[in-house]
């Protein structure tokens, strides 16, 4: 077992107090978006065997079947196939979609052949991987995913009373949803830069009037204010009143699937992700967009967000079920004095206290956990979970 000594990664859109409170240090005044636990090349965690820090990346590089389990590299190769996040934002992030694993291998090759930079700012994929995510809240946490139906959308459009707005309205109404949903979605990121300010000046202002009032989609109106506050004249704010807005309560999670156009907008909450960095962004960014590339990877289709809760099999661990292979998030709620919980072997896993303390017990000693803090257990290893608070335990399903 090895405590993690994790990077944390200032992006402008993070919180300058809700990290440092999950870890109980002082804030620094700047913003302080992620903390990565994991072995990602960008910012690996460190353990110490002994002889001193050594990113996990390196240690995981000299014994792949050891630290992952030969099981693991088979499937996925001789690298930790998942990164757990702790993620805390104050403003709005980028609105992107990721690709699946075919558009990321060809796209991918792709940008290769042509010697497209690995560091270059438009360069689309920077690996051959998909990028599948779940988020699990620790706070109230406000987002964006999925396409509305487009006559709700059209509804809510209508409802702000902006004229250029109309014919999307229109569209909406009159297109089968696939078709109506490409079309508007591209007229959107294509309209002339100067003409779409202006529009989203207009909805921006009508959408603050409708959010102080009652309406069911009043909280939803506020959101999409707030966005234009953050990116006035971005397209992507027309673009977000596509999407459904959906708020998870503390221990509620979103999974988001390839294709599926999303952006987090404020709270703290738990990340784990497929171990790529392909994102193909819509908007609310000062980054690339490649609006051809996005408009094959989205996939235009509605559908409401499906929260999901966890579920507690026998042994008390609550699961988050997700059809992916790259990661298994769940939780274990722990009570003082209750008997300590062996976890199982078959992988690698991530342990992170998110409330009280916690402690792992292995043949070689004890590891004692704080809030906010983090160990890496190597497949085969055996260990046992106790104490009183959360803890979040990240493996691979297979």
């Amino acid at each position: 077992m090895d405590r993690l000594v994790n990077t944390v990664r200032p992006y402008a859109w993070g919180s300058t107090t809700a990290i440092p409170e999950l870890l109980g240090v002082r804030p620094t005044g700047e913003p302080q978006a992620e903390m990565w636990m994991g072995a990602h090349p960008g910012a690996p965690s460190r353990v110490d065997r002994g002889t001193g820090p050594v990113a996990l990346s390196e240690v995981i590089a000299a014994d792949p079947d050891g630290e992952l389990g030969a099981d693991a590299v088979s499937l996925f190769g001789p690298r930790l196939p998942f990164l757990l996040k702790v993620l805390a934002a104050d403003s709005p992030l980028s609105l992107q979609v990721h690709p699946d694993l075919a558009q990321a291998k060809e796209g991918f090759a792709d940008e290769e052949k042509r010697g497209v930079p690995a560091d270059a700012p438009h360069r689309n994929y920077k690996d051959a991987n998909h990028k599948p995510e779940l988020i699990c809240a620790l706070t109230p946490f406000n987002g964006l995913c999925g396409f509305r139906d487009p006559n709700e959308a059209a509804e809510l459009l209508a409802a702000l009373e902006v004229d250029s707005l109309k014919p999307y309205v229109d569209i909406l109404h009159a297109q089968p949803e696939s078709h109506a949903l490409r079309e508007v979605l591209t007229a959107v990121l294509t309209a002339d830069p100067e003409a779409m300010a202006e529009t989203v000046r207009q909805a921006a202002a009508a959408a603050e009037r409708l959010g102080a009032q009652d309406g069911p989609h009043a909280p939803a109106y506020t959101a999409y204010a707030s966005i234009a506050r953050h990116y006035p004249g971005d397209p992507g704010v027309i673009a977000a009143m596509l999407l459904n807005f959906v708020t998870l309560q503390p221990g509620e999670a979103l999974y988001l699937g390839a294709g599926v156009p999303h952006a987090y907008l404020d709270g703290l909450g738990v990340e784990i992700m497929a171990n790529s960095d392909n994102v193909l962004r819509c908007g609310l960014t000062p980054k690339h967009v490649d609006v051809p590339e996005l408009l094959r990877v989205v996939r235009f289709e509605s559908a409401a967000p499906a929260v999901l809760r966890p579920e507690a099999d026998p042994s008390g661990e609550e699961l988050y079920t997700t059809p992916i292979d790259e990661f298994r998030l769940s939780r274990h709620v722990l009570a003082d004095g209750a008997a300590p919980r062996p976890l199982p072997t078959t992988g690698p896993q991530i342990l992170l206290c998110a409330s009280g303390e916690a402690s792992l017990r292995g043949a070689d000693g004890e590891l004692r956990l704080q809030r906010g803090e983090s160990a890496f257990v190597p497949a085969g290893e055996e260990a046992a979970l106790s104490g009183e608070g959360t803890v979040f335990r990240a493996t691979v399903t297979a």
